[in-house]
């Protein structure tokens, strides 16, 4: 038999909540707002719906306390990010963000290199 989940925690709830109320409060923003306003709370609405459904992915993913060290110590997600980076970073080619993704890019393979670190020694 598997073990019950634990419930999550009040900063959890309150948190997907709040990602909840933005992404409803952007849609009605986009509907009742004027023209640049509407369309400014309609991208802040959808990135208040996607971060919504990444958050309740990794509480998912990831039951207990410790979430962000939990993701510090993943190491398929350390090495994909640092490869979607890379990939972005070259398939910019002459683009004033480019440095942005190669920053992006070095973060992933220091996070690749500590998660690696963190699980061989634990």
């Amino acid at each position: 038999m598997t073990e019950p989940r634990p419930p999550w925690s009040r900063r959890r709830r309150r948190l997907l909540a709040g990602l909840a109320f933005g992404a409803a409060a952007g849609g009605l923003g986009a509907v009742a707002l004027p023209a640049e306003a509407g369309v400014t709370a309609a991208y802040l609405g959808a990135l208040c719906a996607f971060l919504l459904v990444a958050a309740a992915v990794v509480f998912v993913a990831i039951p207990g306390p410790d979430t962000l060290g939990e993701l510090v110590r993943t190491t398929p997600l350390a090495g994909a990010v640092c490869v979607v980076a890379v990939l972005i970073a070259l398939s910019t080619e002459g683009q004033s963000l480019r440095w942005l993704w190669w920053l992006a890019a070095a973060a992933g393979a220091v996070w690749v290199a500590a998660a690696v670190w963190l699980t061989r020694r634990g």
